[in-house]
């Protein structure tokens, strides 16, 4: 690899270099320590140096540099990894360079041209580079290094890296962090000892930050039930957040392809990279944060002031801008915030330059006053470019089937609606309002009814999501119309069963506008198609939404606000349960230290929020708990089911069995909205590895061929092994026929498959004879026709039960069946020779007499 040009010092009291080749202009060294004679205490010392201290030579063990007779000056100016790699650097040199060096007259000279040279190399290289590391070059010799230490094929990719520590007990053990794409590494070495580690993502199980008496602060991998700790980081949150990305792409892209789409930012693992990763992120947190469309992209961010006229007093914040949006959120992200679709401002004015103050005008003779704005000049040019002249729909109070709902509480409506027409006046309307405190205590009073579809839109952000999809409601229907699915029959027979009791759905008004509205979303989104408890939902939305409005409120549920929660293995309702357990731990100890096992609360509480409460209470107190949902989301429905178990802890302290629980909560804090998203992430590996550990054990259970591992001499955990190569063979190409095959519905032996590279690496790892024993061309004849034999359905890939079942042949066979076995891969394409025939009829451990 070439180095931009830097001076060394040759002269040292350690010696750490030795010259192996040299001429009138250049000298090729090796790292004292490695290749032959390495070793010694000089080897010792050098390698802990090079670990610790990263200093290039730093990463690789070979260098080549430049020296011209007279001075007394030398410059890096390559390294290498391998002898091989820097002899290529080597004789590059001799070909393209040493010949261009007989004209200059002076050293100086050479030594331009030669800095020049090696400078001009590295910018070309750079054009194809990938890394996107703050110094490319330093980037560039990790990667390297990475290369070197792990074994890694060349194809997987190095995202970042990092220094820290790893503790073995109580000593820490000073060395390199490696992330990648499918792998997850450590590297340290000092004074001998070695410390090597190799995790792929997917046997990750959890992943979170920690602290204890011993480590101030740390974070914690549990990696097959054993935890690893890591630590003395400089950037730990940055590092923590990358690793808790990483993981959670591996594992939903490998375990939960249902849900992983491939017009994902970072579908393809060959292009992931740390600022990829960080911005994938930001995005992520702003579109969550304000409610916006998934095609919202943060573009820029600005400190600001913005005058609050109903305090009259300025609050500090940050301008956010994304393609179709101003927002504004203040420095607690709980005082104040507020929403401008660009499509509502008339006007941007710079009113007082010398406070850097620029006004927003909206529609309906509101403005925004922002000052203090450091760029306020780029900003008002940013928002005049994005402004666009779509105008903004309108939403009506009424909705298709509301007309059948009746209210027994007139009076109290009318004071409801005359505190939120006063709130409008100070706060502003629709678009562009000011959402407080005062907002949250309003809406944890009851919304009124005549407001409730218009409030539900705003604060989900589905009003959002209509304004900019104009005509795609009717667009889907006409597409579905007479269609006939799956879906389409699972709705059909529940149609009847949303809200029998209601009168709105007692007729084929309500009916017909359920129908429509579940057929269109399975339609739009068949990865989902339909899901109990969608109906449920549904039903409530229509009853004070318009039809086209509960779509995309339906849309703004599914797909934003409860992730994952309606497809086939409720992911992500069941992550919510482990953060409900969590949160039972750290707000209710006293139930914690009664009931062992908090798994049951899981169980009870599961239909509390698939369907936000609507089947357990009455539809005049559900509406109110929809209400706090559409505006503080997810954390509204944990507030509610923590409340539901404070309320009860007395007669659940006096239970003594899990039934007895059951049936009391069956009678019927604060927790900020960063730490509910930070516990789903932190919970997500651990529910679906959960997922799948028991998913194995069950089938471990009933499938006996599955011990097969412990007859084997190597005594190789297959199952293991096997999911691993399928992960790696998933990763490294977007297009693997392994990731587009594999279907999460299959039973477990099925899901996992290898294409014939994998196949055969792992074959031939595992075949009863030594892999010397035969001639290279007769191994790839052997592995090429077992995995013909072995793919039954001839799909070009082998799943786990055919291949369990090959080797059960080879090892646990009777001569008879592996006589049928040679027998019939004589059959397939390719000659077997006999050789292959002895090896099988050798090793047949059940009729020593024949041989």
């Amino acid at each position: 690899m070439w180095l931009r040009p830097e001076e060394v010092l040759l002269k040292s009291a350690l010696k750490l270099w030795v010259t192996e080749r040299s001429n009138r202009y250049f000298l090729l060294q090796r790292r004292r320590g490695y290749g032959e004679g390495g070793g010694g205490i000089a080897g010792l010392l050098v390698g802990t140096l090079d670990t610790v201290l990263d200093s290039t030579a730093k990463v690789a063990p070979y260098r080549i540099l430049h020296q011209t007779p007279d001075s007394q000056v030398y410059w890096s100016i390559a390294c290498g990894a391998s002898l091989e790699e820097i002899s290529q650097h080597w004789d590059w040199l001799q070909v393209n360079v040493m010949r261009t060096l007989s004209v200059f007259d002076s050293d100086d000279d050479i030594t331009s041209f030669v800095q020049g040279k090696i400078r001009g190399l590295i910018a070309e290289e750079g054009k194809s580079s990938s890394g996107d590391d703050e110094d490319p070059e330093r980037f560039r010799e990790a990667m390297l290094r990475f290369e070197r230490l792990f074994g890694l094929p060349k194809r997987e990719k190095l995202v970042t890296y990092f220094s820290c520590s790893y503790w073995r007990g109580r000593v820490p053990n000073q060395g390199w962090i490696y992330l990648s794409t499918n792998f997850i590494c450590f590297y340290s070495y000092l004074l001998g000892n070695e410390v090597k580690l190799v995790f792929s993502w997917d046997e990750v199980s959890r992943l979170e930050r920690t602290s204890s008496v011993l480590l101030a602060e740390s974070i914690r991998v549990c990696v097959h039930g054993e935890d690893h700790f890591f630590s003395m980081f400089l950037r730990l949150q940055q590092t923590y957040l990358l690793m808790q990305q990483l993981a959670d792409y591996a594992i939903t892209r490998l375990f939960d392809k249902e849900t992983f789409s491939m017009d994902h930012p970072l579908s393809d693992p060959l292009h992931i990279t740390q600022r990829a990763l960080e911005v994938h992120a930001r995005n992520q947190a702003f579109r969550s944060f304000f409610r916006l469309p998934q095609e919202e992209n943060l573009c820029e961010v600005y400190e600001s002031f913005l005058w609050v006229p109903f305090n009259h007093y300025n609050t500090l914040g940050k301008i956010c801008v994304s393609e179709r949006y101003l927002c504004f959120a203040s420095q607690d992200g709980s005082q104040c915030h507020l929403i401008v679709p660009l499509r509502e401002v008339v006007s941007v004015e710079l009113p007082d330059r010398s406070s850097r103050a620029l006004s927003v005008g909206v529609r309906g003779t509101r403005a925004f006053r922002f000052s203090e704005v450091r760029d306020f000049e780029r900003l008002a040019a940013t928002i005049r470019r994005k402004c666009s002249a779509s105008s903004s729909p309108q939403h009506s109070a009424s909705a298709q089937v509301t007309s059948c709902f009746c209210s027994a509480h007139l009076l109290k409506e009318r004071m409801k609606e005359q505190s939120w027409q006063i709130h409008f006046a100070e706060y502003g309307r629709g678009s562009g309002m000011f959402c407080t405190k005062k907002t949250r205590d309003l809406v944890v009073r009851g919304v009124p009814e005549t407001l409730r579809g218009e409030l539900w839109m705003l604060f989900s952000g589905a009003v959002n999501d209509m304004a900019t999809h104009p005509g795609y409601y009717a667009a889907l229907l006409d597409e579905c119309m007479g269609s006939s699915s799956l879906a389409c029959d699972e709705i059909e027979r529940d149609l009847h069963r949303s809200l029998p009791e209601h009168p709105a759905f007692q007729t084929d008004t309500g009916i017909s506008a359920l129908r429509r509205v579940l057929t269109a979303y399975a339609h739009r989104n068949p990865k989902i198609g339909y899901c109990q408890a969608m109906n449920i939902l549904t039903s409530v939305l229509l009853l004070y939404a318009k039809e086209e409005e509960a779509f995309w409120l339906l849309v703004a549920v599914c797909e934003r606000m409860l992730p994952d929660y309606f497809n086939r293995r409720i992911i992500g309702a069941l992550v919510d349960q482990a953060v409900f357990e969590e949160l039972i731990r750290d707000h209710l100890t006293a139930l914690t230290d009664h009931m062992t096992d908090l798994s049951f609360f899981s169980s009870v509480s599961l239909s509390w929020f698939l369907t936000l409460f609507i089947s357990v209470l009455p539809i005049e107190s559900a509406v109110n708990v929809v209400d706090c949902f559409f505006f503080d989301g997810i954390r509204a429905v944990l507030q509610l089911a923590l409340a539901v178990l404070h309320y009860n802890m007395d007669s659940l302290l006096c239970c003594h069995d899990d039934a007895e629980a059951v049936t009391i909560l069956n009678r019927f804090g604060d927790i900020r909205w960063e730490e509910v998203e930070s516990m789903r992430k932190r919970n997500k590996l651990y529910v679906i590895q959960t997922l799948e550990e028991t998913t194995k054990q069950n089938v471990v259970s009933t499938e006996p061929f599955c011990s097969l591992s412990e007859t084997l001499s190597l005594n190789i955990p297959l199952k293991p092994i096997f999911t691993r190569q399928h992960f790696i063979s998933c990763y490294w190409s977007v297009s693997s026929p392994s990731l587009q095959n594999h279907d999460p519905s299959l039973p477990y032996l099925d899901q996992y498959q290898l294409g014939q590279s994998q196949f055969s690496a792992l074959f031939t790892l595992l075949l009863p004879w030594a892999p010397n024993t035969h001639s290279h061309s007769h191994s790839h004849s052997l592995t090429r026709s077992a995995f013909r034999l072995a793919d039954e359905n001839r799909d070009g890939l082998v799943n786990f039960r055919e291949f369990i079942c090959t080797l059960d042949i080879l090892y646990n066979g009777s001569f008879t069946e592996k006589l049928k076995f040679l027998f019939k891969l004589h059959l397939q394409p390719g000659m077997i020779t006999s050789s292959l025939y002895i090896s099988l009829y050798s090793n047949s451990s059940t009729d020593q007499s024949l041989q």
